[in-house]
């Protein structure tokens, strides 16, 4: 009795270092990302997402068997609404990989990780509309901060700044409606991607059979990179489920920093992309507005 009671705290910070080290890991390959979307930008937009749908099939149903979680699986295939649902995720996390991949290929990096910033804020802010939560003082404070900042870009460029709220708005949807499935991360995933794969395998096809693909008829290192789009892909999706069973919301809420802070430093300093007093004056104050909204939810604890 007295053994179980002392290797009970081991074995909860050995699962919990374990939780660390694959949600660490799994940022940390999300922010090293648009090297390997820049590798790809020569190749066609839809021809890369949609290999990057494929090649994950493999590896989530290897998972989904080597966890035994077939028999939820199974369940959920039966489910009209289940299917409905994951095909609303599933159309919202590819947009959100289209906009991610040709803004990669287009010198928009900057913007991508502007985006990825203002997530967290844009999932508070949805929160408060759609379920009706309240907004405290200090992250009402921090929401209009992230406004301000894209006042300045939309004044300093003419335009909105559609990249980085596009990205924003649909990474918070999909958060939004996957919460509302019923099901596992491994098993969700597998059933998105099984979805994406029916239009994705056949996009595919075609461009077999008219010879415009890239993965026969283009160079070895052309198939190499589109064979990769898939572990790529999955590794850090399932890494990051897995690890975040494991550590408190205010571990994954610091976390969720790691990936833009290094696509904006890649941006800056390996892609030289311009970043003037407009940017730094935004990004300043989106960097307040985290801060605040960090440290406030951090006191809530």
């Amino acid at each position: 009795m007295t053994t179980d009671v002392i290797q009970k705290p081991h074995e909860a910070d050995a699962v919990a270092r374990r939780g660390f080290v694959l949600g660490f890991s799994a940022y940390f390959l999300w922010g090293l990302l648009p090297l390997y979307m820049k590798w790809v930008a020569h190749l066609p937009l839809m021809e890369v997402v949609a290999h990057r749908v494929v090649w994950s099939l493999p590896i989530a149903g290897l998972v989904l068997v080597w966890l035994g979680r077939t028999a939820d699986f199974k369940a959920a295939l039966r489910s009209p609404r289940m299917l409905g649902m994951t095909a609303l995720t599933a159309s919202i996390i590819s947009f959100n990989w289209s906009i991610y991949i040709w803004a990669i290929a287009t010198d928009r990096a900057i913007e991508t990780a502007l985006g990825y910033y203002i997530n967290p804020l844009v999932t508070v802010m949805i929160g408060a509309l759609l379920l009706g939560e309240r907004l405290n003082r200090v992250q009402a404070t921090a929401v209009g901060l992230a406004a301000v900042a894209v006042a300045i870009l939309t004044y300093e460029n003419g335009a909105l700044p559609w990249v980085s709220l596009a990205l924003a708005f649909s990474f918070a949807a999909y958060g939004y409606f996957r919460k509302t499935l019923p099901v596992g991360p491994s098993q969700g995933f597998l059933l998105e991607v099984m979805i994406l794969s029916v239009p994705a395998g056949a996009y595919i096809a075609w461009l077999l059979a008219t010879g415009e693909d890239h993965i026969v008829h283009g160079s070895w290192l052309d198939t190499v990179l589109l064979v990769g789009c898939g572990p790529i892909t999955a590794v850090p999706l399932l890494m990051f489920a897995f690890g975040a069973k494991a550590l408190r919301l205010s571990t994954i809420g610091l976390m969720q920093y790691i990936a833009p802070t290094m696509l904006f430093l890649i941006a800056v300093f390996v892609f030289n992309e311009p970043f003037g007093r407009a940017q730094l004056a935004a990004f300043a104050l989106i960097w307040i507005a985290l801060a605040i909204y960090t440290w406030s939810t951090l006191r809530e604890k």
